[in-house]
């Protein structure tokens, strides 16, 4: 017990040093190939930061455990919105891309939507898969047509785009991803054992620690973003990570390992998970700010839905 309490705070320590390494090389790389820093959140951190769900998924798909990989991605994106957007928010009020309003939050609500649909029949087939991943390279070439709309490059071009820099900026990109992999992995490792230890359920673990456990890197990378006053990385993050989550994650279980779906016991978290995105558009657009009162609405709204989950 104490030594994976010790391994706990050794993990949120990585998951610290890994965000502040990723946020920090992002926004350098958005510098130097004069690209939207919000885009950088919405692609490159974003899929970095998705990982976990997207391994997790995976496995317990293949064991057959589908209710533990569709459960995992519904909990990571209401997560996302409600913990690592209101917890964000709660250290400093998030700014928001009017861009980002009007195309990639939009197309957030609608993928939602649409893995909701897709479940529907209570399987999630090659096809289904097939057509996530189509989202996912439409959310990709979206982001790529809009890389510099309304950039203003003003520094120094040869400077920013000297070859070592761009290079240290790889790295440290890389080494965040390392530090917010073995972080989480700790986190949840550690988290689950001292659960059982004190006598929680299975159902509750898997609900809020795995679905919890696979946003730490998006709630360490947003927070740290957000204090930073790099909000577009620290938004961008949350709304990528939710296409990500269902358009690769989802997408790529389909296609590879067809799965049943128990859709009665999951309307619950689909209702709630469409609920938060709307709510949070509807955050978003209020002088395209997200306000402290805000991000505690959306931290309370997780909660409760982590609560109803548990008992309904």
């Amino acid at each position: 017990m104490i030594l994976h309490s010790i391994l706990l705070m050794a993990g949120i320590a990585l998951l610290y040093l890994g965000s502040e390494w990723m946020v920090r090389g992002a926004s350098a790389l958005a510098l130097a190939f004069y690209i939207r820093p919000v885009i950088i959140g919405l692609t490159v951190v974003a899929f970095a930061t998705s990982a976990p769900e997207l391994l997790v998924s995976l496995i317990a798909a293949i064991k057959g455990s589908s209710g533990v990989s569709l459960g995992n991605i519904l909990g990571s994106n209401v997560a996302n919105m409600g913990l690592v957007l209101g917890s964000s928010a709660l250290v400093k009020p998030q700014g928001v891309d009017r861009g980002l309003l009007t195309r990639e939050l939009p197309f957030m609500i609608g993928v939602s939507g649409l893995f909701w649909l897709i479940c529907l029949d209570g399987e999630i087939g090659r096809l289904d898969g097939v057509i996530l991943l189509a989202g996912l390279g439409t959310f990709l070439l979206m982001g790529l047509i809009t890389a510099r709309t309304g950039i203003q490059i003003t520094v120094d071009p040869g400077a920013a785009r000297e070859a070592k820099k761009i290079l240290w900026q790889g790295i440290l990109i890389l080494l965040g991803l390392g530090g917010l992999m073995a972080g989480a992995h700790i986190i949840v490792n550690s988290a689950i054992f001292i659960a059982e230890h004190l006598g929680l359920s299975e159902v509750f673990i898997g609900l809020s620690i795995v679905a919890v456990g696979t946003s730490l890197p998006e709630l360490a990378t947003s927070v740290v973003a957000g204090a930073k006053g790099e909000h577009d990385i620290s938004i961008g993050n949350v709304v990528g990570s939710n296409v990500f989550n269902v358009c690769m994650v989802i997408g790529a279980v389909g296609a590879f390992n067809p799965m049943a779906v128990d859709i009665a016991s999951l309307q619950l978290k689909f209702a709630g998970m469409i609920a938060l995105s709307l709510l949070l558009f509807v955050f978003c657009r209020t002088n395209y700010r997200i306000t402290r009162l805000e991000g505690l609405f959306l931290l309370i709204s997780f909660f409760a839905f982590i609560a109803l989950s548990f008992w309904l």
